[in-house]
């Protein structure tokens, strides 16, 4: 044993307690740092100066010599950590949502008076004083004006969803660049860990900002955590590693001609569509593709009824000049083409049939047993949907039958008796909406009976995939629609004829001579009995049914957003008030630890001074 050894004791309690104090201080520094974790410092008893062996000398046990500083450890719960990140995507996905849908109800929640269904109510009171006066120019007048105060409601509604969607497409491109940026910071530190943990140290402030990047990553996509291998950090999102230790995937936003010309959150190395269920992202691509989508198909869906069935009856009027056949709206179709042939794969030559609407030739009534058996086929979503009839049936019951089947086809009978099929909105991007895409039957219901389609079985089918589809049509008389341009709630006017000349306003129908009796109101009669008709084919009957479905739908996904959030910030607050009192610093316990750390200091250094004392009576005071 060295003589010197009370010094050398001395030292180590001197570094070990300065180190602490140290530590203590760069806790207290980083008592403001977002995701810093506190540190303390272990010791630990230096080894004994004689170990049990043979060699040993002849001393009455080992003789101690100090302490040492083993290792500088950060408190952390790792099942916390879990826990956080799992419920941090959460709220993200519903602070998201909240937000948006909170915009979408501000656009719907619009003052009664100036509503897009208040604007609508005003426009069928003016075709019902039409109807009593139908030889007025002012009510024809009153007829225009409202008419033009609802399409300007109509075309704000439509602006204000788009406008909302064109910025969820702006956050998702920002929050995916996000995302990359994240996982390569996170991939980076991983890489400058392992360097670390290899020269025996901790990386505690490394492991601070990769395990807050990791939360905040959390809070943009759904993710979860691993590392079996201690020298190994991965990530999983959407079943795939995103990052893994220093190597990371990114995402790319790939572009195309479906979903609007929106783009589509793909994985960079493979360009495979990205899925998220959570998220800022997970909400933002769900809103944008799903919520506001589906609200702009809604809106289109109302307003193309709306248009087809005002101008249905209007063209078969008289207005007060003596013109017939004129639309009150504009139809705009998608293509100039009168058999609605396009080319869709754009090699240069038609390829496939855009048709809207297909009116048969035949009168039927809907109380009528139609005698026929067979399956009618429409398109779904990504199928066909098969509808059967039977002998007992009635026409009512086969339409009825066909709107409740979900398939993107719908019927219903004109105010003279005919077959209507229309297409509505459709539910994958990838098909356009408003297109009749297939109509087949097995039997004689389309075919010979609503006289739409020319024969039976698939041979006589009509497909929107090839040129000239309208050739499998029954009869020349059977009137069709092309396929109007996307979104008609943003593009719909009234015809510029009528704002020429507001006489054009037809209130009554042409008789066999072609004039219009004195008093005849059966046009404006059958315009303004339109608002409470079953017309809205599907689960909305009418056109009021609409609007109260629309606010209900709205109203209660935003009270789900709200309530769902309410629940994940609660128990995320919970969750790091839990972790917090782990891993947070107290200012007041880091100043206690200083002080009791400074006496311990002094101590050491008070036991080095007398060691010295000691030693300089032994050398320097013996002898003679």
């Amino acid at each position: 044993m060295s003589t010197f050894s009370g010094i050398e004791m001395g030292k180590r309690s001197l570094f070990a307690h300065n180190q602490s104090i140290q530590t203590a201080g760069h806790n207290l520094s980083n008592s403001s740092t977002e995701g810093y974790t506190r540190q303390r410092v272990e010791l630990k008893a230096t080894d004994p100066l004689y170990r049990p062996d043979l060699s040993r000398a002849e001393t009455p046990g080992q003789i101690g010599q100090g302490v040492s500083v083993q290792s500088i450890r950060r408190l952390r719960d790792e099942l916390l950590d879990q826990r956080i990140v799992a419920q941090t995507n959460g709220e993200g996905y519903w602070s998201t949502r909240d937000h948006y849908l909170l915009m979408m109800e501000q656009i719907y929640n619009e003052p009664a008076d100036i509503s897009v269904r208040g604007r609508m109510d005003q426009f069928w009171t003016a075709w019902e004083e039409l109807a009593l006066y139908p030889e007025s120019r002012s009510a024809r007048q009153a007829v225009l004006t409202r008419g033009e105060t609802l399409v300007d409601s109509i075309h704000q509604q439509y602006k204000g969803l788009q406008g909302i969607r064109d910025m969820l497409n702006g956050d998702i491109e920002a929050v995916t660049a996000q995302v990359n940026d994240y996982s390569r910071e996170i991939a980076g530190l991983n890489e400058e860990i392992v360097k670390v943990k290899a020269m025996g140290d901790n990386p505690n402030d490394l492991m601070d900002r990769r395990d807050l990047l990791v939360e905040k990553l959390s809070g943009l996509i759904n993710i979860t955590t691993d590392q079996r291998d201690p020298d190994e950090f991965v990530i999983h999102t959407d079943g795939y590693e995103l990052v893994q230790g220093k190597k990371y995937r990114t995402f790319d936003l790939v572009t195309g001609q479906q979903n609007d010309g929106y783009a589509t959150v793909a994985w960079a190395e493979s360009g495979k569509q990205a899925h998220f269920t959570g998220g800022k992202l997970g909400a933002l691509i769900g809103l944008r593709d799903g919520d506001f989508r589906d609200e702009i198909q809604s809106l289109d869906t109302m307003t193309m009824n709306f248009v087809d069935l005002v101008n249905d009856v209007h063209r078969d009027g008289m207005g007060q000049n003596g013109r017939t056949g004129l639309d009150f709206f504009v139809e705009q179709d998608f293509i100039n083409n009168v058999a609605g042939n396009y080319d869709r794969n754009g090699d240069g030559e038609f390829d496939s049939t855009y048709i809207y609407r297909l009116t048969g030739a035949n009168t039927l009534s809907g109380r009528e047993q139609i005698g026929l058996q067979g399956v009618i086929r429409i398109p779904a979503a990504d199928d066909l949907v098969e509808v059967p009839y039977a002998p007992t049936d009635m026409v009512s019951d086969v339409i009825a039958r066909i709107n409740n089947s979900g398939g993107e086809v719908v019927a219903s009978l004109d105010r003279n008796g005919r077959l209507v099929m229309k297409a509505t909105t459709s539910q994958n991007p990838e098909n356009p909406d408003f297109v009749i895409r297939h109509l087949e039957d097995s039997g004689y219901f389309l075919a010979g009976y609503a006289g739409i389609l020319a024969g039976t079985g698939p041979e006589n089918a009509f497909t929107w995939q090839t040129a000239n589809a309208i050739n499998v049509l029954a009869e020349s008389n059977v009137k069709y629609g092309v396929a109007p341009i996307a979104h008609p709630a943003g593009w719909m006017e009234i015809h510029t004829a009528l704002k020429n000349d507001v006489q054009g306003i037809a209130a009554g129908f042409p008789d066999e001579n072609g004039f219009v009796a004195a008093g005849d109101n059966r046009a404006a009669v059958a315009i303004s009995a339109i608002r409470n008709s079953p017309v809205m084919v599907g689960n909305t009957r009418t056109f009021d049914d609409f609007f109260a479905d629309a606010v209900t739908r709205v109203g209660l996904k935003g009270e789900q957003a709200e309530r769902s959030l309410e629940t994940q910030v609660a128990i995320l607050a919970q969750l790091k008030g839990m972790r917090d009192s782990i891993s947070g610093v107290n200012i007041d316990e880091e100043l206690a630890d200083i002080i009791k750390f400074q006496h311990g200091y002094n101590a050491a250094a008070r036991f080095i001074s007398t060691v010295d004392e000691m030693l300089d009576t032994v050398i320097n005071r013996l002898g003679v």
